[in-house]
Order: C-alpha cells, then sequence, then structure tokens
C-alpha cells in the first residue's frame, strides 16, 4: 500500500497522520472541557475515515461514521448545557445510567462481534479479530456518548477501551497505533484525574 510518505520505509497518508494527532488532541481538549473537543474529534473522524477508505478498511470507516455523529451530539449536549446553566454539569452517572452504558456495551459487543462475523462470512473481510474489535467499537461509541453528557464515568469506560485496544494493535503489527493507544491511556488517566478535581470543588460549593 503506497502512502503520502515513508517513516522507517512504512507507508503513512496524511490523513492517517493528521486524524490521529486531532484524536489525541481531543483528549487533551476533554481534560480542559474545552467546546473545541467536539470540532477537533469531528475533523478526526472525517480524516480517520478518508484514510480507512482508502487503506480498505470499511469496519473502521465505519467506526469513524459513528464517532463523527457522537462529536455532532457531544458538540450540542455542551453548547446546551451552557446555555441553559452557564457551564458544564460534570458528575459521577447514576446508577440507572451505569447499569445502562454496561449494557449497552456488552449487548453492543454481542450484536456487533456477530455482524463483524457474518459479514467476514461473506467474504467482506470487515475484521479479523470480530470480539476485540465490536468491543473497541462499542466501547468507544458508549465512552464518547457518556462524555457529550459529561459524565465522569466516560474516562473509565476508555480505560477498559483501551486495556484491549493497546495489545490488538501490537498484535496486529501497527505499531504506530499502539503508541498512540498508549498514549491515549495514560491522558486517559490524567483526564479523569482532572475532572474529578473539578466537580468535588463544585461540590463542595453551596448551593
Amino acid at each position: 500500500m503506497n502512502g503520502d510518505f515513508t517513516v522507517f520505509g512504512t507507508p503513512v497518508f496524511w490523513t492517517d497522520l493528521i486524524g490521529n494527532v486531532a484524536a489525541l488532541a481531543t483528549v487533551v481538549l476533554a481534560m480542559r472541557r474545552s467546546m473545541w473537543t467536539w470540532p477537533v474529534q469531528l475533523t478526526g473522524a472525517v480524516l480517520l475515515f478518508i484514510a480507512s477508505i482508502n487503506a480498505h478498511i470499511t469496519g473502521n470507516a465505519l467506526k469513524q461514521v459513528l464517532f463523527g455523529a457522537l462529536a455532532v451530539y457531544g458538540w450540542y449536549k455542551w453548547t446546551q448545557g451552557r446555555r441553559d446553566d452557564g457551564g458544564l454539569a460534570v458528575r459521577p452517572a447514576t446508577g440507572r445510567e451505569r447499569t445502562a452504558l454496561i449494557g449497552a456495551m456488552v449487548v453492543g459487543t454481542v450484536v456487533i462481534a456477530l455482524l463483524f462475523t457474518w459479514l467476514n462470512s461473506l467474504g467482506l473481510h470487515i475484521s479479523w479479530a470480530p470480539w476485540p474489535d465490536a468491543y473497541i467499537f462499542v466501547g468507544s461509541a458508549v465512552a464518547t456518548f457518556a462524555q457529550g453528557r459529561a459524565l465522569l464515568d466516560f474516562w473509565w469506560i476508555w480505560v477498559l477501551v483501551d486495556l484491549v485496544g493497546v495489545p490488538l494493535a501490537f498484535t496486529s503489527g501497527l505499531v504506530v497505533s499502539g503508541v498512540v493507544y498508549a498514549v491515549f491511556l495514560v491522558l486517559v488517566i490524567l483526564g479523569f484525574r482532572s475532572w474529578l478535581k473539578q466537580y468535588r470543588s463544585t461540590a463542595a460549593v453551596p448551593a
């Protein structure tokens, strides 16, 4: 596969490189609770979609479509929150919300894994590892949805996703992606600490 340029003999596309940089920037911006989180995430999703199409990775391309839609949703929710409340209501998820998030991850992973497996049987080659790929796909979607609602729990969902994403990327021979996932993991932990500090300082202020 020919790229726009090579790094240590490995072909690299500009869309893939800039898209991953945008993805990392999204985490940093989310730590700061910046509204720029969402347009940057949307831009990264568009670029990675183009890169995935060029590389004939249909499953990853579909994932970017989902991320783009969730970025629009998150952008709307955060804008609405600032307009209505004057700020983002960072908070832990309720028991019902956590049950719904976990249920969505479990059911979604099973459904998507079976779908990927079925599409593979048709010769479409969507994924060589349907179950972990489905888990990462669904977990990422659930985390982004929870982020749009400013729930602290979304950081932990990202940790769970990265614990599978890092070894899967290295096992697949995608060293660069594996390094990016590892950086994500560090930023996610820092992001959770930042949001938790914000929540505690807000909760300590009398109504």
